[in-house]
């Protein structure tokens, strides 16, 4: 089944690279591709099963991830992180499973992770306010899961946790205007003194040592998966796409590329050759390390063992250097596509500022995530970050 999905996908993809423009100009991906994915299966890929859902392999979801951000940045991206949420929310109380998915298995959910909300306890419960930015894909969400600090009667912060919120309890603000990943419409979500309750709450702390109260119900290894694990390559995979889809697009334009003052054919370059190769062994060890990596991750859950904090460690670092990989591969390609490439209506640059757009995402930050390795590989002791 998980074949037929990623066969329609990329049936889809012509359309969704005629539709780049158009969902760039409009600062949020069409509906049509969005029903378009639906319709392929995709959204179901990472679903429980007693939904509908196809429980894939991450692998699956990630393929076909990249074959959509190679046709369009934004789209990718958008898919990405909707796909990824089904499986976040499967992770929930199983209550919470069926107020999303209950009256509509089709039901769509956005985010944004970051600690800016407040939460006091009340009776049954908690009371959140926040105002979050960069809930990608917020306008075909049903729901927002929004990180959130839990509040002790003297103001302290007593957890960390993740705060599933109906679409008509928050407010969405139009103000997602950017130089790249234009279309993703990654708007603010705001929520004022809000009830959610307690089923509709999960500490970062039980995503973090993958003991989570979905796995009661949805007992498959694919719950079993750090939460990390797969949100960080969910957010660098769309990255590698639109490196795939820049190379596809720079490749063909070099083919007819004539060199105005030399009268050059750059095919016939042998540097432009270089180029091409380089960029290429780049993108390809990036996608060759990400999926070996979110393998292993996932073979670990399947045979019941916990995934290993020096692979957790190894998977963030190999995710966060694809980054880099691919930003490099880019820039090289970009710097000798010539003059023509800068125009409004050419690909190249449109994969271009949609790539270094998702660089700057926290997830994509290398430092961080290459010092946490060091200390892994040095014996000193490791802080969660990300893993």
């Amino acid at each position: 089944m998980t074949q037929q999905v990623l066969d329609a996908v990329r049936e889809l993809l012509p359309i969704l690279r005629e539709r780049a423009q158009k969902t760039e100009d409009a600062r949020v991906v069409p509906e049509a591709s969005i029903q378009a994915l639906r319709d392929s299966g995709f959204f179901r890929l990472l679903q429980p099963a007693r939904y509908g859902g196809h429980e894939s392999d991450p692998v699956t979801f990630y393929t076909a991830v990249r074959m959509i951000a190679g046709a369009c940045g934004s789209t990718g991206w958008v898919a990405s992180v909707l796909g990824a949420h089904q499986w976040h929310v499967a992770t929930f109380p199983a209550q919470a499973q069926d107020d999303v998915w209950g009256k509509d298995p089709g039901a769509l959910v956005s985010s944004a992770y970051a600690p800016v909300g407040r939460a006091s306890a009340v009776e049954g419960g908690y009371r959140l306010s926040g105002r979050w930015s960069f809930s990608s894909g917020v306008d075909h969400a049903d729901a927002a899961i929004l990180g959130g600090l839990i509040l002790a009667d003297d103001g302290a912060p007593v957890d960390w946790a993740a705060f599933l919120v109906p679409a008509r309890d928050y407010t969405v603000h139009d103000v997602w205007r950017t130089v790249g990943l234009r279309g993703t419409g990654s708007n603010d979500v705001d929520v004022q003194d809000v009830f959610v309750p307690a089923h509709r709450v999960l500490s970062f702390a039980d995503s973090f040592r993958c003991v989570c109260p979905g796995q009661e119900v949805n007992t498959g290894p694919l719950y079993r998966i750090p939460l990390y694990s797969l949100m960080t390559t969910t957010i660098t995979t769309p990255l590698v796409g639109m490196a795939t889809g820049a190379y596809d697009a720079h490749v063909a334009h070099q083919r007819e590329r004539v060199r105005v003052f030399a009268g050059q054919k750059v095919k016939d370059d042998p540097f432009a050759k270089v180029r091409v190769a380089e960029a290429a062994s780049e993108i390809d060890a990036s996608w060759l390390q990400l999926t070996r990596n979110i393998t292993d991750v996932y073979d670990a859950a399947r045979a019941g063992e916990p995934v290993p904090t020096t692979l957790r460690l190894r998977l963030r670092r190999d995710q966060v250097r694809a980054s880099e990989r691919c930003i490099a591969a880019l820039d090289r390609l970009f710097e000798n596509s010539g003059a023509g490439a800068l125009a409004d209506d050419t690909p190249i640059q449109r994969f271009w500022r949609d790539a270094h757009a998702a660089r700057v995402h926290v997830a994509n930050d290398p430092e961080a995530a290459l010092k946490l390795y060091g200390d892994g590989e040095f014996g000193e002791t490791v802080t969660a970050g990300m893993l």
